[in-house]
């Protein structure tokens, strides 16, 4: 039998996780999550993940450095991070973007390191 629940999530209620992601709908393979007014930041250290990121900049901008490229994400730019990916963001204004995972970042902890 396929799985035929729904789910509906309110962002004013989601849980927050460490790096100051909220946490928004998440199935079985694929989750989402919404990093909301981050304030720029100093360049952190590249880190790979053991996920596949898709984003979308809904305001702001910020530089990701993907593989030896940088990305300028800006309002309306969308992006992937694959697997793997040596990568690391540089916020350069109030940046607010909503990412999927595949498979769910937060189960087991695999976006809090």
């Amino acid at each position: 039998m396929s799985d035929t629940s729904v789910k509906k999530i309110d962002s004013t209620h989601s849980p927050k996780g460490k790096l100051g992601q909220k946490y928004l709908a998440s199935g079985k393979s694929l989750s989402m999550r919404l990093w909301e007014n981050e304030q720029p930041t100093e360049d952190k250290q590249p880190t790979s993940r053991d996920y596949e990121t898709v984003g979308y900049v809904i305001n702001g901008r910020a530089e990701l450095h993907i593989e030896g490229q940088m990305i300028l994400l800006e309002p309306g730019s969308s992006w992937v991070v694959p697997k793997g990916a040596n990568h690391a963001y540089k916020i350069l204004e109030s940046f607010t973007a909503v990412e999927a995972t595949s498979p769910p970042a937060q189960v087991h902890g695999r976006d809090e390191n």
